[in-house]
């Protein structure tokens, strides 16, 4: 599989975890994630961040939008 399909795979399995972490469906993980630049940070990144699992990934992820003062139940509506 070569990189860029490698971090296809990679954004889809975070956002499937975001979902599930946030209780709420995948669209408004990827809407999310998408607003705040995460997927395209997971692209920037992905030298770094397919060294360590998803969870770890997760956490620096949900860092960043804590560092940019999102209130992620709030940003998803719920």
């Amino acid at each position: 599989m070569n990189e860029k399909s490698q971090i296809v795979f990679m954004q889809a399995r975070l956002i499937r975890l975001a979902a599930k972490q946030w209780n709420t469906d995948i669209q408004k993980a990827n809407a999310l994630m998408n607003q705040y630049g995460l997927l395209d940070l997971i692209e920037d990144c992905f030298d770094t961040f397919h060294t360590e699992g998803d969870n770890a990934v997760f956490y620096d992820l949900e860092m960043v939008l804590k560092n940019k003062g999102v209130d992620i139940v709030a940003a998803l509506g719920a």
